[in-house]
């Protein structure tokens, strides 16, 4: 039984602590995904306190989710949050550096979401590709970071992210195998379809 006072609480709590979740309208864009793909198995790189990852197996009930938080004290509260909803044998949480996890993942996913540490998206896009099954989809959420990405911003403090940004979407943008749109939705959503023919 899914409890959805108890992921209300979560959001609340997490805006409350400035703990960074999935935005409203970012939201509602991946659940059209999730109603037309009805992914069965999903993989998230950014678990935080599980609220993502909730709200993904809201949307397609007959979903798996692994996902990976490199926090043990987030994770924690995941594991605690995801209990709480009633969706625990639905979510698998790894506890770790993704870069170090996602080598060792096997299987296909037909969703992956990442949300995680922006001056690793090129290489979780790399591993994405990877693990993700034929018209795989993989999403890669504040792709656009506050406007940065696409403005002439230089500054040293975001440098790195920017940088590391811009250079998933040349990626995504540029893999044959890749077909890709960026969406100006919350802190902007990259969505690649992945096409291994």
């Amino acid at each position: 039984m899914f409890n959805i006072q108890e992921l209300e609480k979560i959001k609340e709590k997490a805006l409350r602590e400035h703990i960074p979740i999935i935005m409203d309208d970012t939201l509602e864009k991946i659940k059209e995904i999730l109603i037309q793909k009805k992914p069965t198995r999903i993989l998230e790189i950014g678990t935080a306190v599980g609220y993502s990852a909730s709200q993904f197996v809201r949307f397609a009930p007959n979903a798996s989710v692994d996902t990976i938080e490199l926090d043990e004290n987030r994770a924690k509260e995941a594991i605690e949050n995801i209990r709480k909803i009633g969706i625990e044998d639905k979510i698998n949480i790894l506890i770790g550096n993704a870069v170090e996890i996602l080598p060792t993942l096997e299987g296909q996913y037909d969703m992956i979401f990442i949300d995680a540490n922006k001056g690793k998206y090129p290489i979780f896009l790399q591993e994405g590709i990877r693990l993700a099954k034929n018209h795989g989809i993989i999403l890669a959420d504040n792709i656009l970071y506050k406007g940065y990405v696409m403005s002439d911003y230089n500054k040293h403090k975001q440098r790195t992210a920017v940088n590391h940004l811009r250079e998933y979407i040349k990626m995504a943008t540029e893999d044959e195998n890749l077909e890709t749109e960026i969406l100006e939705v919350g802190d902007g959503l990259a969505i690649s379809l992945v096409k291994k023919d």
